[in-house]
């Protein structure tokens, strides 16, 4: 139900900033004062003060790390309701008439009917759009592509697909629901799913005692100084598989054998990106792509400064497995949202940049920060 209230600028809203005065926006046209409610938010007072004078669309919908139910809305309609704020036109019309002007405005149908999650998005959608499960029916039968009723690995070796059809279906999001989409469909299925706690539960003890052998046979300096560069290298090393590796994409071989290969290392993650237990590496996939680093580094320097390197190498892994699980499913700091747009942007706006997961460095170095929003036709 509309009312007739205050008609206010962008400029008003923002001069109520401060602990003690707070006025936040929905939709970028509610206004609503919401001062003496913040002492008694049940996430506390904290986590409303940095949007003070600002608009509070995205995290109120944003079931990562803040979920509110229908009530929360209702509330706030009918207790904190204290204006509208002006369109860019509406306005022009206040600074020409210094007094509020009262209008009856009726909000905006939600654009959630207009969401498609097959398209990529100029702007990354609230999280709960991205939650939205997938008509396993419909997606079939409009893209003839995965039936996410059946297996998906047979699906992509039998396939009939060509290597452009490929690419770009395994990069556009699905989301199965509840629990995670068959993979194999036998008994192999489990090897497939790996919780984040088993990357720092199977290394970390192995991590600490590579350290601990090449920290207590050399000079420490030495040592810390060969664990510095092995985590400086790791991060170079985790941009440069991501991006050639695992984004082989328009140089993979047209021949399902490798599509399969593809899906198995990084595809399946693109096509399910919010499947929790897709998001690190199995164990034993682990040990297949890390072989030839340890045989490298091994090869290259002395038996204790290489202990020394690859530890810092595999701590930098097991942070990278654990940060990328974090900025799918975990609640985070405000100041690691950020880093969790960005990769979130990969998925949803540009899988052909922004390589980085961890820091957005690598990118910035190599010219691949997400600015654009994918486009087939280029």
């Amino acid at each position: 139900m509309s009312r007739n209230l205050p008609l206010l600028s962008a400029a008003e809203v923002a001069k109520h900033d401060k602990p003690t005065d707070i006025w936040v926006t929905l939709y970028q046209r509610k206004v609503y004062n919401v001062s003496t409610f913040v002492k008694e938010h049940p996430g506390g007072a904290s986590i409303v003060y940095p949007y003070a004078g600002k608009d509070i669309t995205a995290i109120m919908k944003d079931i990562e790390s803040h979920e509110h139910s229908e009530s929360a809305y209702e509330m706030l309609d009918e207790d904190m309701l204290v204006g509208y704020l002006a369109t860019d036109k509406e306005e022009e019309e206040l600074l020409n008439n210094k007094n509020k002007t009262p209008v009856e405005v009726t909000l905006a149908k939600s654009d959630s009917d207009d969401y498609d999650m097959y398209e990529f998005h100029d702007h990354l959608p609230a999280l709960d759009k991205l939650e939205i499960k997938t008509d396993y029916n419909e997606d079939v039968k409009k893209h003839k592509f995965l039936d996410l009723n059946k297996p998906l690995l047979g699906q992509v070796l039998f396939g009939k697909f060509n290597r452009d059809f490929y690419v770009d279906q395994v990069h556009r999001p699905r989301h199965y629901g509840k629990g995670s989409a068959p993979l194999f469909g036998n008994f192999l299925e489990p090897l497939s799913l790996t919780p984040w706690w088993v990357v720092p539960l199977v290394w970390l003890p192995a991590n600490f005692y590579i350290f601990y052998v090449g920290f207590t046979n050399q000079h420490p300096i030495t040592a810390l100084s060969m664990w510095a560069m092995g985590l400086f290298i790791w991060t170079l090393v985790e941009y440069f598989l991501h991006r050639v590796i695992f984004h082989l994409d328009g140089y993979l071989p047209d021949h399902s054998v490798f599509f399969t290969i593809h899906f198995l290392l990084h595809g399946v993650h693109h096509y399910l990106p919010m499947d929790e237990y897709r998001l690190v590496l199995p164990p034993a996939l682990f040990i297949i792509l890390a072989f030839p680093f340890y045989k490298l580094v091994f090869s290259l320097l002395p038996f204790y400064m290489a202990c020394s390197g690859f530890a810092g190498g595999t701590l930098g892994y097991i942070m990278y497995d654990i940060t990328h699980y974090m900025l799918h499913h975990g609640n985070l700091p405000q100041f690691l949202q950020d880093l969790k747009t960005y990769h979130l942007e990969h998925h949803y706006k540009n899988y052909q940049l922004g390589f980085g997961v961890t820091s957005t460095f690598w990118d910035v170095v190599f010219g691949t920060e997400i600015t654009t929003t994918f486009d087939k036709k280029k």
